[in-house]
């Protein structure tokens, strides 16, 4: 399992969805802002390869992220007392995030990052572990920042490109998402998590037929995907067809009945079912 995308596919999708509300006459209500919870079984733990270190010590400081991160901080701040360089400062920063404090992890990572000897495809992956967290900790533009810096060490690399989608998409920059995205779109087109991020930045600048046709190209490769059919029965509202919207929505409900995705749709039938304000 891809761990970067399964920490921060909650958020992209949070922020795909910004403005699930938007829609005709209802455009004056917007859903209040989701704040993605954190969940240590989710950290972005680094991949093989490349790995910031090697080593038993290491070793069993990642493996404590997931259930104990105040142990792994202890091991960590431990191990750094004595010298543990560059694979003691990862292991604090993650167990910072898995404790709770995302902004915290991220400072640690960003300094270890931008000081750290290794190569560039490990740098390249701190700064995109920094991102995640200043994603999780609200601070999108530090997390923008960062994947900048991750693609000018990984130039091309598709996961940074949709992370810094989300983080553009979050700032309202929507055109510089739509970049991002076809990007990365042009290296696999059938990412379901690219279009479905995409058609919500083409929605936001209101190109509505490119919008369409990547939810289509979504659905035709994921047909159960609920980002997707969130974002459909978005699309499917704006063109006054608040049947298939209504359908949409009470499936992705069926298909994922609780986390962020739910909650906005059902947000969403709840404005429908509300009607045009009077």
């Amino acid at each position: 399992m891809n761990t970067r995308a399964a920490m921060l596919g909650g958020v992209a999708l949070l922020l795909a969805a910004t403005g699930a509300a938007t829609w005709g006459s209802l455009s004056h209500v917007r859903p209040p802002p989701a704040v993605p919870e954190i969940d240590a079984a989710r950290l972005p733990l680094p991949p093989l390869p490349p790995r910031i270190s090697e080593g038993a010590e290491y070793d069993k400081c990642l493996a404590l992220l997931s259930g104990d991160p105040g142990g792994a901080r202890a091991l960590a701040e431990a191990w750094q007392a004595r010298g543990g360089g560059d694979g003691a400062a990862h292991c604090l920063g993650l167990s910072r995030i898995a404790g709770g404090n995302p902004e915290a992890g991220a400072a640690i990572l960003d300094t270890l990052a931008s000081a750290s000897q290794a190569s560039a495809a490990v740098r390249a992956t701190l700064y995109s572990q920094a991102a995640q967290a200043w994603m999780m900790a609200g601070q999108p533009r530090r997390a923008e920042q960062d994947l900048t810096q991750a693609l000018a060490l990984a130039p091309g690399a598709p996961d940074l490109l949709v992370d810094r989608a989300a983080a553009a998409i979050a700032l309202k920059s929507y055109g510089e998402a739509v970049t991002d995205l076809s990007a990365a779109l042009s290296d696999d087109p059938r990412r379901v998590d690219a279009l479905v991020m995409r058609a919500t930045a083409l929605r936001q600048l209101g190109r509505l037929d490119a919008a369409r046709d990547d939810i289509g190209r979504a659905l035709h490769e994921a047909p159960d995907s609920p980002e997707a059919l969130l974002e459909r029965g978005i699309l499917r509202q704006r063109a006054r067809d608040p049947a298939g919207a209504r359908a949409d929505w009470n499936r992705v409900l069926a298909l994922a009945p609780d986390g962020a995705t739910a909650d906005l749709a059902e947000q969403n039938l709840a404005l429908l079912d509300a009607g045009p304000p009077r």
